[in-house]
Formats: structure tokens, C-alpha cells, sequence
């Protein structure tokens, strides 16, 4: 337990990130489906979505506690390095930008659920959230890569200069 609670934020820093990426995969199996839909798809379709806006809460909560009980520290640090606008760009437009998937992924499952092998406009809907969903997620993952660069650039950077 001591382990656990000594190493909570690295846990959260790679939970957070594996749901991002898991639920971006799954919004691509939605793609993939609604495209190719045929018979049992379908159900595999409704499947990938709730997987999909399942991930996506998990990454929402996690990185929300992670960002409120521990970016404090790390947006100090970023700030003081040589990539400020890691924190100032990325880690603000994530900020405000990073509950859009999740509605997206809500709004999934709810599409998902009508009969998309005879309705047409919601199976175009279903394409459009899981495409949305996709290109959100590959935003978000690499600007969550430059924030922690940014974080790993200045402690590298202090680190040389004081053993100068």
C-alpha cells in the first residue's frame, strides 16, 4: 500500500495517457465498423462504443485529479525551463479543451444505439463522432507529450547547471 501511495502520480501519468489511447483505438474499431457494416458488426459497433466512452471518463477523472492534486508542481517547474509554452500552449488549450471527447464518446453510445444498417444518417453521425473522437485524441496525446517534454527538458536543463 505504502508503494501504491508513494507512486500515485506516476501511476495516474500512465493510466491516464493508456485510456486516451485505448478509447482512441476504439473510436477507430467504430470507424472501421460503421464503414464495413454488415450483420454482427453492428453489435461489435455498439461494443467499441461504449468501450470508447468508457476509456474516456477513466482518462477524464484521472487526468482531472492528476492536473488538481499534482500539476502544480510540474507547471512550476515547466514554466521555469527553457519550454514554457509547453504549460502556456498545450497544457492550457488541454485544459480547456479535454471534456469535448468525452461528450463526443456520450454521444457515441447514444448514436450507436439506433439501427445504423437501415438509418443512414446516424450511421454518417456515428462516422463523423468516431473520426472527431480520433483526430481529438491524437491532439490530446501529443500535447500531453510536449507538456511532459517540457517538464523533462527543464529538470534536465537544472540539473546540468548545477552541476556546473
Amino acid at each position: 500500500m505504502d508503494f501504491i501511495k508513494a507512486n500515485l502520480s506516476d501511476l495516474i501519468l500512465f493510466a491516464h495517457p493508456t485510456f486516451g489511447v485505448i478509447a482512441t483505438m476504439s473510436a477507430v474499431w467504430v470507424l472501421v465498423e460503421a464503414l464495413n457494416l454488415r450483420g454482427a458488426s453492428l453489435l461489435r459497433l455498439r461494443l467499441a462504443a461504449w468501450v470508447t466512452a468508457i476509456c474516456l471518463v477513466f482518462a477524464w477523472v484521472l487526468g482531472g485529479f492528476w492536473y488538481v492534486s499534482y500539476y502544480a508542481a510540474d507547471k512550476a517547474v515547466i514554466l521555469k525551463g527553457p519550454w514554457p509554452w509547453a504549460h502556456d500552449l498545450f497544457m492550457e488549450t488541454k485544459e480547456h479543451l479535454f471534456f469535448i471527447p468525452a461528450f463526443l464518446g456520450f454521444y457515441l453510445v447514444i448514436v450507436a444505439a439506433r439501427r445504423l444498417d437501415i438509418d443512414t444518417a446516424a450511421r454518417r453521425m456515428a462516422i463523423a463522432l468516431a473520426a472527431l473522437i480520433i483526430v481529438n485524441g491524437l491532439a490530446i496525446e501529443g500535447a500531453g507529450a510536449i507538456v511532459n517534454h517540457g517538464a523533462k527538458i527543464a529538470v534536465l536543463r537544472a540539473n546540468t547547471k548545477a552541476a556546473e
